[in-house]
């Protein structure tokens, strides 16, 4: 039985090194700071309730983005809290956050707060962030509010019940506009009278009847049936996680199923999916899927978006949107992909509009060298207030927007074309400009029912195109997403995405994940470092097992030994 385990989280392991990266463990007396408790905090505490002397934090962002703070959203922050944020690198640093934070981690000098993305693991394996639960307890109770039944989630996890980042995703988020499962032009929908496929076999009739009508574009191209981009880690992208949506109907867990009973299973390796993997390989041998699907650089498919020369996609918008922007400049309005609900067959449902619960893993954290944690978590509570929420994501009140006779916040038509047009809005205003900052999602309102954010199914609607109006009023909605399944028709899972998870030990003892199944893609030098973190943690754990008192069945068998210089020569090496 022991040797059964062995193998098993060997082969886990082995998953880790590859082109992506998880993150490693460590034990947890070691590795957190004692929640709050700082040399430098005895003296300066900030306990009056309503202390707003000026303080300057230390923020270190690794998205490198937006480092000023003199806009008119950051002097509003500040006019309320009295903390002021410096946004500082490392002298030397290159831009590479990884580096910058293992330069902090060698000098042991950290700022204030950090937002670290996937290098979160080496701050805490370093002890360099503070545990702020007993100070969320105190001088929370935004917080608290904020991330209200999944706040439990903020914990670390792996036997460590701290919390050590506030997580970024938008908490509370509806999803009001989507890539789907699955993409097809506008183009086709209509020489269909706009009926759209809901399953795999009416998606690809669609798409062969439309390539027998026009196997070549205006512009003198074949015309690719189906493309995708396979050489390097948008594999991931375009091939992996659209397997899992429509062949098992799954949410995004990595590369991981998850059933009913919290089991985890390979997700490739599930009968639906071989099944889809199947109808691509036919696809291929029929001239329909691009033969360089696998071979061609990235550049080189979204080229080929751009040129309105394929017709059906598996993608995601974030992805394929450079495409999508260049073919609406050039006024190509029906090459552009109309998102759609497709899966394996009529039973399996979409589960593109399904709330998966709060993602974790990413966040903005509070470190040792803190000057003032009280101030700090008071500032960062001040972030999830409503009246924080409300600034950070509208602006400022009678400049970026407005409040009518009922009571609701809205923006004048000067000042949304001014958001979706200048690149510098952001910057500008300080509105949505500071990557890793608590929020809540679009779509999630207050008591009142006001929106937090701008973003509303109200402005959604005002900004679709004449191809998507068109494709609305022939189905009889208001909205794309009408036509996927909606998100009441899913239960939200106890347990956060998986692909979020910060620690390479899973939610079940004894078994360790890393690589695309828990961080998504990463670099070759970060995916051979997690594989030794997960191969420390996995010994770790295996050495804390009673010992194995049965014989082993294998020590009598002669094992032949041949020195390597042997090998090679006979190998002519």
């Amino acid at each position: 039985m022991k040797r059964k385990k062995i193998l098993a989280l060997l082969m886990v392991a082995a998953l880790c090194v590859g082109t992506v990266a998880g993150c490693g463990s460590k034990d947890t007396e070691s590795s957190k700071s004692e929640s709050g408790k700082n040399e430098n905090s005895e003296s300066s505490t900030g306990d009056s309730e309503d202390d707003l002397s000026p303080i300057t934090f230390k923020y270190y962002n690794a998205d490198g983005k937006n480092g000023n703070w003199e806009n008119p959203v950051a002097q509003a922050i500040t006019e309320a809290t009295g903390v002021t944020l410096d946004i500082s690198y490392p002298v030397s640093s290159t831009g590479d956050p990884d580096e910058d934070i293992s330069l902090m981690i060698a000098e042991d000098k950290y700022p204030d707060m950090i937002y670290a993305k996937q290098s979160v693991n080496s701050l805490y394996e370093a002890g360099a962030l503070i545990d702020m639960t007993d100070l969320i307890e105190e001088y929370g109770p935004n917080i608290k509010k904020m991330y209200g039944d999944e706040f439990e989630k903020l914990k670390w996890g792996s036997g460590d019940e701290g919390i050590y980042q506030l997580s970024y995703a938008g908490v509370g988020y509806q999803i009001l506009a989507t890539e789907g499962n699955c993409q097809i032009q506008y183009a086709a929908l209509k020489e269909n009278n706009y009926e759209y496929p809901k399953t795999l076999e009416e998606y690809e009739a669609l798409i062969k009847q439309y390539l027998a009508a026009h196997p070549k574009t205006d512009d003198g191209l074949d015309t690719i049936g189906i493309s995708m981009s396979a050489a390097d880690w948008h594999w991931l992208i375009t091939l992996s996680n659209p397997a899992g949506f429509i062949a098992d109907g799954a949410p995004d867990n990595g590369s991981w199923l998850v059933d009913d009973n919290y089991n985890c299973i390979y997700k490739h390796v599930s009968d639906k999916e071989k099944e889809y993997f199947r109808w691509l390989s036919r696809m291929y041998d029929e001239g329909i899927l691009d033969p360089n699907f696998a071979t061609q650089t990235d550049d080189d498919y979204i080229a080929k978006l751009a040129s309105g020369r394929v017709v059906a996609i598996t993608d995601a918008l974030w992805h394929y949107g450079q495409a999508e922007a260049t073919l609406k400049a050039e006024g190509k309005l029906d090459k552009t992909y109309c998102p759609l609900p497709v899966t394996i067959d009529a039973e399996t449902k979409a589960p593109t509009l399904m709330y998966q619960g709060l993602q974790v893993g990413y966040g903005l954290a509070i470190t040792k060298d803190c000057e003032d944690p009280v101030r700090a978590i008071k500032f960062l509570d001040y972030l999830c207030s409503d009246e924080g929420a409300v600034l950070y994501k509208w602006g400022v009140e009678g400049e970026n927007y407005f409040v009518d006779e009922n009571g609701m916040r809205y923006r004048t038509e000067e000042e949304i074309a001014k958001a979706s047009s200048d690149p510098d809005y952001g910057k500008n205003t300080g509105i949505g400009n500071y990557t890793g900052f608590p929020i809540y999602g679009d779509g999630a309102v207050d008591e009142n029912g006001n929106p937090y954010t701008p973003v509303t199914r109200e402005s959604v609607i005002a900004e679709y195109n004449e191809e998507q109006k068109a494709a609305c009023e022939a189905w009889n909605v208001e909205m794309l997403t009408d036509i996927f399944p909606q998100p009441d028709e899913f239960e939200t899972p106890p347990y956060s995405p998986l692909w979020a998870y910060a620690t390479p030990q899973a939610t079940r003892e004894g078994v360790f994940a890393g690589g695309d199944a828990v961080m998504g893609a990463r670099t070759v030098v970060e995916a051979v470092a997690v594989a030794k973190k997960v191969a420390v943690a996995m010994d770790e754990y295996m050495k804390s097992l009673p010992a194995d008192t049965a014989a082993d069945p294998y020590a009598d068998i002669p094992v032949f030994q041949t020195p390597t210089s042997d090998v090679l020569a006979k190998q002519q090496l």
